[in-house]
């Protein structure tokens, strides 16, 4: 299955080796979850609802039926995969800096510079890959 999003949002997580968890994928409303699990037969991420959500399941043998018999939904679909690997790529320079400060503001830049709501906090500091009090002491920082 691949899953929409309709309503809420939720994250597809993956636990470190120390058991925290970092942040693969924020989906909202409009966005499609687990696309790899188009050709795999397994989910390597779990899907967590961060705020109530409603969530639409699409079948992976619809979905590669669809593409093979609808060639501007397989064009679609391939502008969609593209968009998402630049947002995985900005994702990976994210993570590459070093200081919490610097995570933060990339994650900002790539964010038009607005915060999620505080009670999201923690997981944007899952998303950036620092621990919420390292977060929440850098928010302080800039208060």
């Amino acid at each position: 299955m691949m899953h929409l999003v309709l309503e809420g949002r939720v994250e597809l997580q993956r636990a470190q080796l120390d058991g925290r968890p970092i942040v693969q994928q924020r989906a909202g409303p409009g966005d499609i979850m687990a696309e790899a699990s188009l050709h795999s037969d397994q989910y390597h991420c779990d899907a967590v609802a961060v705020m109530p959500s409603v969530i639409a399941a699409i079948t992976t043998s619809s979905m590669k039926r669809r593409l093979g018999e609808d060639a501007e939904f397989a064009r679609q679909w391939s502008a969609h995969l593209a968009a998402e690997m630049q947002k995985a790529r900005l994702r990976s320079e994210i993570l590459s800096r070093k200081t919490v400060a610097e995570r933060l503001n990339a994650w900002l830049e790539l964010h038009e510079g607005r915060l999620p709501p505080r009670g999201e906090w923690k997981s944007l500091a899952a998303e950036i890959a620092v621990s919420p009090e390292a977060l929440y002491r850098e928010m302080s920082r800039r208060r």
